[in-house]
């Protein structure tokens, strides 16, 4: 079973309208969907998910609430191009949930998890570039980039050099654990779990996450309809900066007419925050679900 991180502040987020259209961007396993597809019985939900497993399961779960809804397996980088073609230009409400499912997780085929052992693989989509062709492939110096950069970890010059030097050795996620652990030493692997800060800097590698979610933001928030609202969870610092700086960059006047009496359309702000400081998990929550910790929720509204 998968747990939404902040679903209850997440769905009151859109103030969604019983005829609205909204765009689930990252389907999952459908605990988000599901939620907008009970409120809309006479509007329609668009949803996406690069995970092809993921997009069956959620099409049975959907397919017990109603039948207006439409999923598109492929990554959220294609949005505009996917609503375009079912004639669909504006909408009232986008979510993204940039975390990723507990199944996908727990399915040690996929790769994911440093607590079991399986293949390298941490592909949302099932094609690209894996985990395992990235340790065999990249100089120590990119690993150290990536390892700081989408992990923030200290030790990353340290576990790079090892794993460079050890690659030949490493087939499967406890390989690379037993690198790391090796690397770091026991004191500093149990006390600062560097395993799980690898881990998400190789899946963001080999997804190119944080690239895509870049380039779609502007986009997406050019589909939403006037008092339309976009929410987007986070889970890491990396993801959370740039969802921060795009939103802060839409919703002021550019600096270079700031102070002046006629601002042009064209240099508007696009949009409002409706919450300056981010949502947390609540106490209750984070009880039940410790990965809630880290969850991140900004909201904001097309003006």
């Amino acid at each position: 079973m998968h747990y939404s991180v902040l679903k209850d502040e997440l769905i009151a987020s859109l103030n969604i309208k019983e005829d609205g259209i909204y765009v689930d961007a990252t389907l999952g396993y459908a605990g988000d969907s599901k939620e907008i597809l009970k409120r809309i019985k006479k509007g329609c939900l668009v949803s996406f998910d690069q995970d092809k497993e993921a997009c069956e399961y959620s099409d049975k779960v959907l397919k017990n609430i109603g039948s207006n809804y439409k999923i598109f397996n492929t990554n959220f980088s294609n949005m505009v191009e996917c609503l375009e073609s079912i004639g669909i230009k504006y909408v009232d409400g986008i979510i993204f949930d940039l975390g990723f499912s507990s199944p996908q997780v727990d399915d040690a085929k996929r790769g994911f998890s440093f607590m079991q052992d399986g293949p390298l693989d941490m592909r949302m989509s099932g094609s690209g570039i894996t985990a395992k062709e990235i340790i065999d492939t990249y100089r120590e110096n990119d690993l150290v980039k990536i390892f700081f950069e989408y992990g923030e970890e200290k030790m990353s010059r340290v576990i790079a050099k090892k794993i460079v030097s050890n690659k030949s050795k490493i087939n499967t996620t406890m390989d690379l654990v037993d690198t790391i652990k090796d690397a770091v030493g026991a004191n500093y692997f149990y006390k600062h779990h560097p395993e799980r800060k690898i881990f998400q800097a190789l899946r963001i590698e080999v997804n190119n996450e944080l690239k895509v979610l870049e380039d779609i933001l502007p986009k997406a928030i050019k589909l939403l309809k006037k008092g339309g609202r976009m929410s987007i969870i986070t889970f890491h610092s990396k993801e959370d900066r740039i969802v921060k700086q795009i939103f802060k960059k839409y919703s002021e006047v550019d600096e270079m007419l700031k102070g002046e009496r006629v601002i042009p359309d064209e240099y508007k702000p696009l949009i409002k925050l409706v919450n300056k400081k981010p949502i947390v998990a609540s106490k209750k929550e984070l009880d039940e679900n410790s990965r809630s910790a880290s969850a991140k929720l900004r909201i904001i509204e097309r003006i």
